[in-house]
């Protein structure tokens, strides 16, 4: 017998005031009532009920499991209740960290985008490059990017991001481009100061084989927007995610240096607290981040074909 159905049943003869208005009130026989407290006395080794044949009331050890059962059953009520809500629409203060130059240039309209699509839901973001402590700061969602640690939050590879070197025209001019990983050594290589691997860049070597380099330039930041900027200034070169130095590429401030170097892409992770069920607001906003940025993708995919074509149609007509 089900220890929940016994409880329920005995609170609602105590309030009842009976067997036969118990009965009636949850539509079974008074034999299915009396079979039901039978087996809680049983279970409990304890007589709940005094038992007459023109009433029934409960025993001092009845009273006492009454106002703890009526408790816990109103409890239990409550947290039905509070998961019902939670599997509907969206709402309420949704908090998220992220790196500042992610956060500036692609968190902010995914944000606002959101909030037009979700009018209930309350963003409090937080741009910082350290990797906050979700739990004990209060947040519900962080963005990171790169490899992450082992721990047990939970972790959703919403999409990837491209490290690239870059310089400006002018340095490479000015130092000489270099043509192999191992020219990199006579550069000023500008550092990120929360770069996962420490001052150490990974690159990619002949083959495929992981190639590590001493970025040992003057300038170190921990902000990766500064560091473009110091890269197009000409102070040295620069490895740098595609989403924070695609438009000064574009732009021709900066050009890529050793593009088969490349390492492999990050990815772009949402990362919540441990737990089975994630509330509305944040799975709504992982999924909206994730079809944000494989749209983006497309699209970069689809603008780098066209220059290729066009440039293609360029050097024949020459």
């Amino acid at each position: 017998m089900d220890r929940f159905a016994e409880m329920d049943m005995f609170v609602r003869v105590i309030e009842a005031g009976g067997f036969t208005e118990a009965a009636r009130r949850a539509g079974v026989s008074k034999s299915a009532v009396s079979k039901q407290i039978s087996a809680l006395e049983q279970r409990l080794g304890a007589r709940l009920l005094n038992r007459t044949t023109r009433r029934v009331s409960p025993t001092e050890i009845g009273l006492a499991y009454y106002d703890r059962a009526a408790r816990v059953l109103a409890e239990a009520e409550e947290a039905d209740a509070i998961a019902a809500a939670l599997q509907g629409a969206p709402r309420g203060e949704l908090r998220i960290s992220a790196p500042q130059s992610f956060g500036t240039l692609i968190l902010a309209p995914v944000v606002g985008e959101f909030i037009a699509e979700h009018p209930e839901v309350r963003v409090h973001m937080t741009l910082d490059d350290r990797f906050v402590e979700l739990i004990s700061e209060g947040f519900d969602l962080a963005v990171r990017i790169g490899a992450l640690e082992d721990s047990s939050l939970r972790a959703k590879r919403v999409g990837e991001s491209q490290l690239q070197m870059i310089a400006s025209p002018a340095y490479l001019k000015r130092k000489g481009e270099p043509r192999a990983i191992e020219d990199l050594a006579d550069h000023d290589l500008l550092h990120y100061s929360y770069l996962a691997s420490g001052r150490s860049w990974k690159l990619t070597g002949p083959g495929g084989v992981e190639r590590q380099v001493r970025a040992n330039g003057p300038l170190t930041i921990n902000n990766g927007s500064a560091l473009v900027t110091a890269a197009e200034q000409g102070l040295g070169i620069v490895l740098s995610p595609d989403f924070i130095c695609a438009d000064s590429l574009r732009a021709g401030r900066v050009r890529a240096v050793l593009p088969e170097a490349a390492p492999a892409p990050n990815g772009i992770w949402a990362v919540t607290p441990p737990g089975r069920f994630m509330q509305p607001k944040v799975r709504a906003f992982v999924d909206f981040l994730s079809l944000y940025l494989k749209r983006a993708e497309a699209d970069a995919a689809g603008r780098q074909a066209g220059e290729a074509r066009a440039e293609g149609l360029r050097t024949a007509a020459e």
